[in-house]
């Protein structure tokens, strides 16, 4: 069986995405993409990989790239993640992650695709009763950004029994650091990730780091999460459309974590370390929307697949991290015009 069908990538120059479409190229996958370029770079996209700038919602687009490049599989990661944000702008994220994605699928029903990838969060959970968290813990979002995404997963439950389609939805936790060899990372200006700020605290981008909430019921009061390497989280994509084109009757909802927690202090401390820098810490108040813990419980992704983290140690994410933050300064000081 030829597990390689061709793969649009949506929301493909961003963070996530260019990754997925480094390990799908890297796989043997003929990958297409499209992204608006709202918060994607066009340079983030290899030079072979067909591109097409466009919003997922337009049906039209949708058809002509299934029909150029003979799509069989999607993995949808265009949307918006800042949970702030959401709590800012509801209807932002509901038409970007909900709306906008019922167009996709309906486009992939339509065009016959038989495989579809979702990107979703761990923020369906909400505050969970117990920590680590597994895939069958509540569902009670506190966020518009956690209740858009968790629609979307709703959707495709109801769409794959009607339809020949099976998906996969991906439960991102904190998702961090770079491409090993710097091909691709995080390039957003103004992005809310806290390793990705702290690194560019480290290199002088930023005066300093704020930590949102030191009142937690956390063994230091500052927030816990899982933090995943985004190249692990980029092979776990493989994986799975491996998995839904050999199981074409079955689906998938998977945590995509470590199985371990580190609070706010303890990020902050491991990129002063890996930096060899100290950073100016300002203590702040709670964000809206931030539950005080969140860790994976990841036994199911490494049970249907046998899925193996190679980028797990927490200095080597804030490596790969602050290598990439180096990297971007470099192009950013190359690109700015000579004093005169």
């Amino acid at each position: 069986m030829d597990r390689r069908v061709p793969v649009l990538v949506t929301g493909g120059a961003g963070y996530i995405g260019s990754h997925a479409v480094l390990a799908l190229k890297d796989a043997g996958f003929a990958v297409a993409v499209v992204d608006n370029l709202t918060t994607g770079f066009r340079w983030a996209i290899p030079d072979d990989v067909p591109f097409y700038e466009g919003d997922v919602a337009d049906g039209g687009l949708i058809d002509r790239i299934v029909a150029e490049q003979g799509i069989g599989g999607i993995m949808h990661f265009a949307g918006s993640i800042i949970v702030p944000e959401s709590v800012e702008k509801p209807l932002d994220y509901y038409l970007n992650n909900t709306v906008k994605s019922r167009s996709l699928i309906e486009s992939a029903v339509r065009n016959g695709v038989k495989h579809f990838i979702f990107s979703s969060t761990a923020a369906v959970y909400g505050i969970p009763e117990q920590v680590p968290v597994d895939e069958d813990s509540a569902k009670v979002p506190i966020n518009p950004y956690g209740t858009s995404k968790l629609m979307t997963e709703l959707m495709l439950r109801d769409v794959a029994a009607a339809h020949p389609i099976n998906y996969g939805c991906l439960r991102y936790f904190n998702v961090a650091g770079a491409d090993p060899q710097a091909r691709t990372g995080q390039s957003t200006a103004g992005a809310t990730h806290l390793i990705k700020v702290a690194v560019e605290a480290a290199i002088g981008q930023r005066a300093g780091v704020a930590v949102y909430g030191t009142d937690y019921p956390t063994p230091d009061g500052t927030g816990v999460r899982d933090y995943i390497h985004v190249s692990d989280l980029a092979g776990a994509h493989v994986l799975a459309l491996r998995h839904l084109i050999d199981n074409p009757e079955t689906s998938l909802t998977l945590n995509c974590g470590y199985n371990r927690g580190f609070s706010v202090l303890e990020v902050l401390d491991a990129v002063e370390r890996v930096a060899g820098v100290a950073l100016q810490r300002t203590m702040s108040p709670r964000r809206a929307g931030d539950p005080p813990a969140l860790v994976s419980e990841n036994r199911r992704i490494v049970e249907t697949f046998g899925w193996q983290p190679r980028y797990g140690n927490l200095d080597t994410i804030v490596g790969h991290a602050l290598a990439w933050e180096r990297k971007l300064a470099s192009r950013r000081a190359a690109a700015e015009p000579a004093l005169a």
